[in-house]
């Protein structure tokens, strides 16, 4: 596994590196460099923005969570239900227990 991460690693850093090389001949030393520039200015806006977008687009379709008096409510309610089967199962075990030293 450590052999396939540093290949990925000397991979992206080759990728990187000529990248760069080539960003900075088509922008300096071609007729394409103001292309080039509104083309990076374009994608710099696209990932700004769309990533606001989808933070938007998540809050607005995200449903309000329960306001904590409900909640709490919740809890007390799972709580008496719990105590009252230990109650109940007590009170079996008990029984049964009765029973059997009859």
């Amino acid at each position: 596994m450590v052999a396939k991460d540093k290949a990925i690693g000397g991979l992206l850093l080759i990728v990187s590196v000529i990248v760069i090389i080539v960003y900075g001949y088509i922008l300096f030393f071609t007729k394409y460099d103001i292309l080039l520039l509104k083309i990076t200015g374009l994608v710099a806006v696209i990932a700004v923005f769309g990533v606001l977008a989808w933070i938007g687009y998540t809050l607005a379709t995200t449903p309000p969570p329960k306001p904590l008096e409900e909640l709490e409510k919740e809890l007390e309610e799972e709580l008496k239900k719990i105590k009252k089967e230990l109650v109940e199962e007590e009170k079996t075990t008990e029984e049964s227990g009765q029973k059997g030293q009859s």
